[in-house]
């Protein structure tokens, strides 16, 4: 795994991990969430910011080509009393860039 960009901004919004992994760039959206929370950190990754995710994604590609498959990530960062946990969920979503439609 190699880490390209942390807190990427573009004109459309933010991204906050651009890496690489194998035959993919990944774009991660990192969501934190304390013991009281109501959801979980994913679920706050609605509709409308993997939209705005995606969009970003695809003006990075444009300005930094790369022969990669993008990939669209959450890592969860749970604050539960003390114990934090980490999630990466890898392929979380989906986007018109990622299926080719």
């Amino acid at each position: 795994m190699c880490i390209l960009a942390v807190n990427y901004a573009g004109r459309l919004g933010e991204i906050d991990i651009i890496g690489t992994e194998g035959d993919c760039i990944f774009f991660a959206e990192v969501k934190t969430r304390g013991k009281n929370a109501l959801f979980s950190p994913a679920e706050a990754v609605d509709p409308a910011k993997q939209r705005k995710i995606a969009a970003t994604a695809s003006q990075y590609l444009r300005d930094n080509p790369r022969p990669l498959q993008p990939r669209f990530d959450i890592i969860e960062v749970n604050l539960d009393g003390g114990q934090n946990g980490v999630n990466h969920i890898r392929n979380a979503f989906d986007s018109p860039l990622r299926t080719g439609l």
